[in-house]
């Protein structure tokens, strides 16, 4: 499991929101995996995130 999935899996669900639980539930990896992968995401700036107000509780997405 590493970026590329969690990429795929934001560029087909373009233009929603979704939680790294979201993510991890949808494609069946720990939650651990896919919060790393969206970390390293971030710093390329390839993907869209915001902070939901929760304590380090982020959504993601990316562009339509």
């Amino acid at each position: 499991m590493g970026q590329q999935e969690v990429y795929d899996f934001l560029c087909k669900n373009k233009g929603k929101w979704f939680t790294s639980r979201d993510i991890s539930d949808a494609l069946g990896v720990s939650i651990g995996s896919v919060t790393m992968s969206l970390k390293k995401l971030r710093k390329t700036n390839i993907i869209k995130y915001k902070n939901t107000g929760k304590r380090n509780t982020y959504r993601y997405k990316v562009e339509a």
